[in-house]
């Protein structure tokens, strides 16, 4: 983009964007590096300890499930769905606790907003954040389902980027909904949103095990898109439904990035 076209896109965002997101990032990678990565390794365990006990414990006693007509080791059928549940986890702790902290505490988007910045910098840097912390956990985690070939088809390596989608996706919404919070305890709504889509969201088991007005139910659920996406493309099997689940998440990506930056440019810029 010619320098000419910059300045004519910055005109058109007059008042929301600056064009330096790089800064808003790279202030939160040296914070991660400084002071936060043993709580972002932490949070990686959670989803590689489900796959431990349940993939390869209870997994020997399951067998086969059943994947769009072809059976799939159990262990190998909830790898790509935790792999899911891992990009959702990091994306949403980044942009709920950590952005709710930046809010309410250590008023940090007061003094970013008094530069040069604007609110659509701030937004998109904070959900590049959480997208980068949803990042890091689905390639540990994908690391861990290659050394016990869990992944059955070359289609896996796409996983990643998919992976990266759901975390973006999350990290958008979850920092559009924490711009209306006012305390710790509304942080709690947001666990018990969560709780129902990791149980629920044909995780551990196939989503034909429920009625059909529930298996809608499920199917409205983000998670249950990401899971289904990932799960496709580690064991082959994609379907022409795909790019359902594609469109879903950039729907949420531009709702999330959309409703934050209003949220921001109504806090701060009065």
């Amino acid at each position: 983009m010619s320098e000419q076209a910059k300045v004519r896109s910055r005109g058109l965002l007059h008042g929301l964007y600056a064009g330096n997101v790089r800064a808003v990032v790279e202030r939160g990678l040296k914070v991660i590096a400084r002071n936060n990565w043993v709580i972002i390794v932490s949070g990686f365990f959670e989803p590689v300890l489900y796959l431990l006990s349940m993939g390869l414990g209870l997994g020997a006693l399951v067998g086969t499930v059943d994947f769009h007509g072809h059976p799939v080791a159990y262990a190998a059928y909830i790898a790509p769905a935790l792999m899911a549940v891992s990009a959702m986890n990091g994306a949403v702790y980044d942009s709920t606790m950590n952005v709710f902290f930046k809010l309410k505490h250590a008023k940090l988007y007061d003094q970013m907003l008094s530069t040069s910045l604007g609110p659509l910098d701030v937004a998109l840097g904070e959900i590049l954040l959480a997208m980068f912390r949803g990042l890091l956990y689905a390639v540990g985690f994908m690391t861990i389902t290659t050394l016990l070939g869990l992944n059955l088809s070359w289609t896996a390596i796409l996983a990643v980027p998919a992976a990266m989608l759901v975390a973006l996706a999350f990290a958008s919404l979850g920092l559009g909904v924490t711009s209306f919070m006012k305390t710790y305890q509304h942080l709690d709504l947001v666990w018990f949103a969560m709780m129902p889509m990791f149980l629920l969201s044909a995780t551990f088991f196939p989503i034909d095990v429920y009625p059909r007005a529930v298996q809608w139910v499920v199917m409205a659920m983000p998670l249950w898109h990401g899971v289904e996406m990932i799960r496709q493309l580690t064991t082959g099997f994609v379907q022409p439904g795909m790019g359902v689940h594609v469109t879903y998440f950039v729907v949420m990506v531009v709702v999330g990035a959309t409703l934050a930056t209003g949220r921001m440019k109504a806090l701060f810029l009065r």
